[in-house]
Order: structure tokens, then sequence, then C-alpha cells
């Protein structure tokens, strides 16, 4: 199938990938909803669900994407600087996305979303970490094993610890939403699985593709890897976490769209970029150590801040706050942080 594509027009090439791209988001967004309804299944709370489940579901994107390019890197078919750059810009930008203009958009759209205290420190503080540990570790130029270990590692350890507190603290109460699907028996409960294994394997397929055609478009145009990967596949990776979080505030369920909006930013850089590392090794770019993160640590103290203040409330002003950071985050990108 790649060699198929490999051998096709450079035009055709990018339509394929168009499609590829969206049914990436598609399978990604399928699998979210099979999960959702799994989550739900096992009486789990909405936060917790969002910051664990719903955060590693909506986080298949970036998640394969990292591991199909390392299997491609440790193979030769895949450039290692161009791949890892794709990759880390994609996750890195996605991140970026999230928290400024998915954000933005997620409250402008429902009017007020409400943050808890206590959720800034357990949740937001290890967001604004994960972030400072990638820009640490990445500093030389490379993610190496141990470096993946160890942000992988970190994301067993939290994981552990937000299922004890759950345990510890969190009392059964009605649901905030319905899932779109209820889970009845155990047959439905298996039936789900499986369709969210299918949607999960059609999703890395899709992301190889993708990720072939992007390493030709780097080849051709000569514009940065991890440029591409921020521009494009980091807002499309990120659209699985927009509907998500959408849903919850439909349903009146804004531990689901917090949980799994601030989740992903702790899942992806753990899981996808330590996975990632602890298969192939990466490359670091430049841009990457000296805008993309730490412009996500800086958005993330801000959005911290703002809750901090107004006490959990994120209002349509504060929205239009984080849409523009987003703006001049792409703007000033473009101009000084284009090339590799």
């Amino acid at each position: 199938m790649m060699d198929w594509v490999a051998a096709q027009s450079f035009w055709v090439q990018v339509f394929l990938g168009f499609v590829a791209l969206a049914i990436l988001i598609l399978s990604s967004e399928k699998a979210v909803g099979e999960v959702v309804a799994i989550a739900d299944y096992f009486n789990l709370s909405a936060t917790f669900m969002g910051m664990t489940v719903l955060s590693l579901a909506t986080s298949i994107p970036e998640i394969s994407s990292h591991y199909i390019a390392s299997v491609g890197i440790l193979k030769g078919t895949l450039d290692f600087r161009i791949g890892s750059s794709i990759v880390l810009g994609a996750n890195i930008g996605s991140d970026v996305v999230q928290q400024t203009l998915i954000m933005g958009l997620v409250v402008f759209l429902s009017g007020t979303l409400y943050f808890r205290r206590y959720f800034l420190w357990k949740s937001m503080i290890p967001m604004i970490g994960t972030t400072v540990m990638c820009i640490i570790l990445g500093w030389d130029r490379t993610y190496s094993r141990w470096d993946g270990l160890i942000l992988f590692g970190t994301f067993i350890l939290y994981t552990y610890y937000l299922y004890w507190d759950e345990r510890k603290y969190y009392k059964k109460a009605p649901e905030e939403a319905d899932p779109p699907k209820k889970i009845q028996s155990r047959r439905d409960l298996a039936l789900a699985t499986l369709i969210a294994l299918a949607a999960m394997a059609l999703t890395v397929f899709s992301a190889q593709i993708v990720l072939a055609i992007t390493e030709n478009v780097v080849r051709v145009t000569g514009l940065g890897g991890s440029f591409i990967g921020v521009v494009t596949l980091g807002v499309a990776s990120a659209l699985p976490e927009l509907t998500t979080a959408l849903a919850g505030v439909h349903h009146n369920s804004h531990g689901v769209s917090i949980g799994t909006l601030v989740g992903s930013n702790i899942t992806n850089p753990l899981v996808a970029i330590g996975g990632g590392a602890l298969i192939s090794t990466y490359w670091a770019p430049k841009p990457l150590l000296h805008w993309d993160l730490p412009w996500e640590t800086v958005t993330g103290v801000i959005l911290w801040i703002i809750l901090w203040f107004s006490k959990g409330k994120l209002g349509k002003r504060a929205s239009l706050y984080l849409i523009g950071l987003y703006v001049l985050y792409i703007v000033l990108r473009g101009v000084f942080f284009i090339m590799d």
C-alpha cells in the first residue's frame, strides 16, 4: 500500500493525504465514543474518565503517529530528522491548540466553563510540569531511550495516583452526562471493545499513510517538518478532543470537557513522545525547544493564573484571550521559526 501511494504524483499524494487524515479523525472519534460508553459502564467519575480513559482515546492520533514513525525510523524507511520533527511538531502543536484555541472555542460556545481549585493543583500543575520535563530532557537535541523511560514511567505513576485519589475521595453521584451509547450487558461491553479496537487499528493505518505523505511534502516544499506538523497534523489530531469536550458541555458534564483537554496535554508528551523515544529515540528540532514547548508552558501558566484569580471560572472574555494566544503563536512561529 505504501509503495502504491509513493508511486503517485505529488498532488495525488496530497489528496490521498487529506483522505487519510479524514479517516484518521473519524476513526479516532468512533474509538472515543466506544471508550466513553465502556468507562460509563464501570462507573467512573466524569473528571477521572476524562483525565485517563478519554485523554488516552482522544490522543490516539498522536500516539499512533509517534509509534508508526518510530518503527519507520528503526527500519530506515523514514528519515530520522524529518520523521522526528513531524511527529514532535504535531504532538506539541496539538497540545498548544488544546490549551488555547480549543479551550477558547469550548468556553465561547458554552458561555462558561467551571474548574474546581482542587483540579488546578491535581491536574493542571502536572500538565505544566510535563511540558517543562520535555524541555529539560530534550535540551541536548535528542530524546533518548532513557528520556522515553522517564516520560513513560511518569505517566504510569501519575495514572496510579489518579486511580488512588479516585478510590479514596470519589463518592458515587448521579452522572453529569449520559454517554451517546449505553452498555447494558457484558455482550454489549464485548462488542463495544471490539469496535473500539477496530477503530484504533484503522487510526494506526491511516496515520501511517499521513506520515509517509507528509514526509514527501516536506521534501518537495523544503518547509520545516515540525512546522508542517504544528499547523496541519497538530490541528487535525486535536479534533477528537474538541468534539469530546463539546459533547461534555452539551450534556452539562464539565468534568468530561476539562478532564479530556487537560488530560490529553499530559498524555501526549508522556505516552506519545515517551513511548516513541523508547522505540527509536528522536531528534529534537530547535523551534520545538526554543518556541513550541516554552510557549506551551507559558500558555499553561497563563491559563492557571486566570483560573486561580477567577475562582475556577472561564467566561467568554477569557476565551477570546486564549484564541488570541493561539493566533499569535502561529503567526510568530511562521515568521521566526518556520525552518528546523
